[in-house]
């Protein structure tokens, strides 16, 4: 007779546990079909559900099966404190999932709307903020979800008393230990909000050209032009100097230097320079000259200086003089490019 209500009350549990489960299919159900409703006049919102669906039904399903079983059978047996504890634990993992990924949602959707309303430094300097305020919140949404089911175990209650109240020692041998840990953390930080480097800045680091292509909490990759990627520590970038390019803007002066012959045409040279850099869809028009800055060793340094918009139209600019510059003196002046002379000794001089 034991053995029949036995069976039944578990009968009762399964049948709990597919009330549930629809239950929680049929809210699902409800919400999507709101959210489609009410996507129609904002459009955000059916991208908000379907980056949180799955966490969504997750959440759900763990709670409507904890609520199942919590009133009926398994409630009664001996071995239901420690299930209802994985529970609790998935409750909290599935839920600080759901709030991470709303959060991870919120970010991208106010970084998107920054970068249409702002452009140039300012655009990069927001952005950066918002990345290291995003990665600090779903880093603290994991620490407190880790330490709040560390905490639903009474032992690790216990241990926690125990090591607060004997805190002292441990908490300055930690300092010490972590000190390069949460330097490169604060520094992190320091480096979002004090403006000095920006996603997207071009900069010159460790003697390489690239652009700041990801500012971490403890770490920033530098985005090397040919393809390489440079890790540098955070705390690097509040106590080395270093090159940036795009600091308040991203327009920028470019130089060429040749080393030529002192029989060289300049007002000729000018004028080529000049036809070169008009005709060039990488000249922002608003400087360019051509001058002779040295003169000695038997050459002159002649210095071309020309502007773009940005560091990228700058490099292909500054080549296509280069070549130009010197398929024109090779073509039309041949005798102004730099030679070495020798005095014979004999009154006459030998190219």
């Amino acid at each position: 007779m034991s053995s029949g209500f036995e069976w039944d009350s578990w009968l009762g549990t399964v049948a709990a546990i597919a009330i549930s489960i629809v239950s929680a299919a049929a809210a699902l159900v409800l919400l999507a079909l709101i959210s489609a409703l009410v996507s129609r006049r904002l459009a955000w919102v059916r991208d908000f559900a379907r980056r949180d669906r799955n966490a969504m039904i997750a959440t759900t399903v763990v709670v409507a099966l904890w609520i199942a079983c919590s009133v009926t059978e398994p409630a009664a047996q001996t071995w239901w404190p420690a299930a209802s504890r994985l529970f609790l634990i998935a409750t909290i993992i599935t839920g600080s999932w759901l709030l991470a990924a709303s959060v991870s949602f919120g970010f991208e959707r106010l970084i998107a709307r920054e970068e249409t309303v702002l452009v140039g430094p300012e655009a990069r300097r927001r952005r950066t903020q918002l990345l290291v305020i995003h990665r600090l919140v779903l880093v603290t949404i994991g620490v407190l979800a880790l330490g709040t089911v560390l905490f639903t175990f009474p032992e690790m209650r216990a241990v926690g008393t125990s090591l607060l109240a004997s805190a002292g020692i441990v908490s300055i041998i930690a300092g010490l230990a972590a000190q390069s840990i949460l330097g490169n953390l604060i520094a992190g930080v320091q480096v979002a909000f004090t403006d000095a480097i920006r996603v997207g800045d071009v900069v010159v680091v460790e003697g390489e050209w690239g652009r700041i292509g990801e500012i971490n909490l403890s770490y920033v990759v530098v985005y090397i032009w040919d393809e390489r990627r440079l890790v540098v520590p955070c705390s690097y970038f509040t106590t080395t100097p270093i090159e940036t390019w795009t600091r308040r803007s991203d327009k920028i002066l470019g130089t060429v230097f040749m080393d030529l012959d002192w029989r060289v045409p300049m007002d000729a040279l000018r004028a080529e320079f000049r036809r070169i850099v008009e005709a060039s869809s990488a000249w922002d028009g608003r400087s360019s000259s051509a001058l002779v800055t040295d003169a000695q060793g038997g050459f002159v340094t002649v210095r071309f200086v020309m502007s773009s918009k940005d560091s990228d139209d700058q490099w292909a600019l500054r080549c296509e003089v280069r070549e130009k510059i010197m398929a024109w003196l090779q073509r039309e002046h041949p005798e102004a490019l730099p030679r070495t002379r020798v005095d014979l000794g004999s009154g006459t001089t030998a190219e």
